[in-house]
């Protein structure tokens, strides 16, 4: 039997954390949150994450610093940057990091 892969997701807003994890769960994955960067940092489970799903704006930490911090300790995590700011500059520099994804809040047809 193979092991469950994890989905990290970092947001602030406890609503959002709750319906990312609503939806990740039923796929099969488990699904870990986090309210901001650093305490995803200090988790034990980030090198086990197979994937990041992380709000853009935050408190302390940005999603864009996070990125950046990962990248730097080597880490290859695929992450999908969320943000209900779409500015085009943030994308381009999310994927020119190598974002996989950059989704707009409030998501079409809610989450």
């Amino acid at each position: 039997m193979s092991k469950a892969q994890i989905i990290s997701t970092i947001d602030h807003d406890a609503s959002v954390r709750v319906a990312l994890e609503s939806l990740i769960k039923p796929l099969g994955f488990v699904a870990l949150a986090f309210e901001c960067a650093e305490d995803f940092l200090r988790s034990p489970r980030v090198d086990d994450s197979s994937c990041l799903i992380t709000d853009v704006q935050m408190q302390g930490m940005s999603g864009l610093d996070l990125q950046d911090r990962l990248i730097a300790q080597g880490s290859r995590i695929p992450i999908i940057f969320i943000t209900a700011f779409p500015e085009q500059n943030i994308r381009s520099r999310a994927q020119a990091s190598g974002a996989l994804g950059f989704l707009e809040k409030p998501f079409a047809g809610g989450l």
